[in-house]
């Protein structure tokens, strides 16, 4: 694709500054970027994308001067985000049921679906219009699963769970296993029966290896609009808002009820039967024990407020002066 910079202006909504009939051919970061690529940048890399190969670059609109071609844009990153998905189109999917595929009794198929080679889809199934379920994939009986939604190869939907519309599931995700339920008698472990199901709402995206446990009863619940990221795992009966943030490696344990606009950063965990607020933020390996009020930003292991355990982290490092001066 090629575009005069001032047609990317036009399209991104954006103040033109310098040569308007300079042709992009590409969108890339700063590092890649190359005579005919457009980038984009924000505080604290205007400095570096004006020193780039780029041929142009997108910063904010409260930028006065800038010493390469520019559009000012109100917000560089929503921009940027728009000129890749126009500049890299979405790959050709073949629409219908390939003959390798499985498709048990009583299933129903909306318009315009993809079922791929290998994919098996047990009996009572419902899959809405546009939906696209790529190879190796387990959509078990009864499943209901939405319109435009994309499933991945080798994922796991087990029955009776509900999945929305929009949402996107990656390689190897559980979707539906059982949870970790057990009663310990006489030293041995009795299976306690996972009878619920899990509920994903619309506009959720789920990293990939992702295992998220039906409940025990009723539903494990992630509500519409949630960024799940790889290796995450939800146990049963977890219920996580809307607009949340779950990055890798990250555990909910049972029961635990999560808030909106919730972010858990990398390897988080937090104990079961507890519920944290609206609006928190949970830095790298925080771990919450215990109820969290709405707008807390926490870090540590048990998670206290942030400042609170970066006072503690920098007494540990006075420790060894400490035991200096009491030896002597």
């Amino acid at each position: 694709m090629r575009k005069k910079l001032r047609e990317i202006a036009d399209i991104i909504g954006g103040e033109l500054s310098g040569n308007g009939d300079l042709e992009i051919t590409g969108v890339t970061n700063i590092d890649d970027a190359g005579p005919t690529d457009i980038t984009f940048a924000v505080p604290p890399h205007l400095n570096k994308a004006a020193q780039s190969h780029a041929a142009a670059v997108i910063i904010p609109a409260s930028v006065p001067e800038f010493d390469k071609p520019a559009v000012r844009v109100a917000n560089p990153r929503v921009a940027f985000v728009k000129l890749l998905e126009m500049f890299t189109p979405k790959q050709a999917v073949q629409r219908g049921i390939h003959p390798a595929a499985v498709i048990g009794s009583g299933v129903k198929l909306g318009g315009n679906v993809a079922i791929m080679p290998c994919a098996v889809i047990a009996d009572n199934a419902s899959i809405g219009d546009n939906t696209v379920v790529y190879p190796h994939t387990y959509i078990g009986e009864a499943v209901e699963i939405g319109s435009d939604t994309i499933i991945y190869p080798n994922v796991t939907i087990r029955e009776n769970c509900l999945v929305g519309n929009r949402v996107i599931i990656h390689g190897g995700a559980v979707i539906g296993s059982d949870g970790f339920g057990f009663i310990t008698v006489g030293g041995k472990h009795i299976k306690v029966p996972q009878v619920g199901n899990v509920i994903i709402e619309d506009d959720v995206e789920i990293g990939a290896n992702v295992a998220i446990d039906r409940a025990t009863t009723g539903s494990t619940v992630v509500k519409r609009g949630t960024k799940i990221d790889n290796l995450v795992h939800l146990a049963h009966n977890v219920i996580v808002g809307e607009n949340c943030f779950l990055v890798a490696q990250t555990g909910i344990a049972a029961s635990a009820r999560i808030g909106n606009q919730v972010t858990f950063a990398g390897q988080c965990g937090s104990a079961g039967h507890i519920t944290i607020g609206d609006n928190c933020v949970f830095a790298a390996r925080a771990a919450p024990i215990s109820d969290v009020p709405s707008g807390s930003f926490y870090a540590g292991f048990p998670a206290r407020p942030h400042q609170e355990w970066l006072r503690a982290e920098s007494g540990l490092y006075k420790i060894a002066d400490l035991l200096k001066k009491v030896r002597q």
